[in-house]
């Protein structure tokens, strides 16, 4: 039985998802089709911005390159640790359902997140990313997306500011997911004000709050508190914490989900 072209193109996204770059040879060996049938697949979901195609392939898209001091540009930051930050994306994506109603704010770890998460249905998701809101839509038409409004940053595709702050108010969510510069005993840490801020509201209107960091956050020291440790319910990683951080977290009762990336 012949495979419907949309279905094929679901599981092609899934297949350069998990391998991050792959040939037309291989997905016409994985999918039974022929080379010209992928390469038409592989031109319309380039079109749809769910893929890379290059020349006899494809791969993830990437989102964009800047530079910057500080913290790392975002393109930059997006490539640091990736497949940390995929195996992060995928678990933390799996503790979610339709219905689910989710403020997410803007991080390299939550686009990537937005990448897995989008292929549910039935979501509500409220953001200031302007990445986040277009991948949870253009994959399922059943997605429902709140780009909140506000002063416009470029480099990482986000809004901020007093507008921002106001308009999240205006939600109440079951769920934020968040991600943050830096962990320490402090409590969750960001280096940038701004994004500290809408953080902080996004936790003052969810019920539960969940936190995506690869491990190297563990290890950082940040500048703006975001929250104290006991506010977050789960922290979703790759690697075990230890040392002081990971007694700081268990005092604080924070649920510690180990996401170790896959080899290959």
């Amino acid at each position: 039985m012949t495979m419907k072209p949309r279905i094929r193109q679901e599981l092609i996204v899934d297949y350069v998802r998990q391998h991050e770059k792959v040939t037309v040879d291989a997905l016409a060996a994985a999918f039974e089709a022929s080379r010209e049938t992928i390469r038409r697949d592989l031109t319309d979901l380039a079109h749809r911005g769910l893929i890379k195609k290059f020349h006899g392939g494809a791969a993830l898209p990437e989102i964009m390159v800047f530079d910057g001091r500080g913290e790392n540009p975002f393109l930059v930051r997006m490539q640091e640790n990736l497949r940390e930050k995929r195996a992060i994306a995928r678990r933390a994506a799996a503790l979610f359902q339709p219905g689910d109603t989710i403020l997410i704010d803007t991080g390299t770890t939550t686009v990537v997140f937005a990448d897995e998460l989008c292929r549910l249905s039935g979501l509500t998701v409220i953001t200031n990313s302007v990445h986040v809101a277009q991948a949870m839509t253009r994959a399922s038409d059943q997605n429902t997306a709140f780009l909140i409004g506000g002063k416009y940053r470029d480099e990482s595709g986000e809004n901020l500011g007093a507008m921002t702050v106001e308009e999240i108010g205006r939600f109440h969510a079951k769920y934020a997911v968040l991600t943050v510069g830096a962990i320490e005993e402090a409590g969750f840490m960001d280096y940038d004000m701004e994004e500290a801020e809408i953080a902080r509201t996004m936790i003052a209107q969810s019920r539960h709050i969940t936190v995506l960091a690869d491990s190297s956050k563990l290890t950082r020291t940040g500048l703006f508190q975001v929250c104290p440790l006991g506010k977050v319910d789960r922290l979703v990683t790759d690697r075990m914490p230890t040392g002081n951080v990971a007694d700081a977290l268990a005092r604080a009762g924070v649920e510690i989900i180990i996401a170790p990336p896959t080899s290959g």
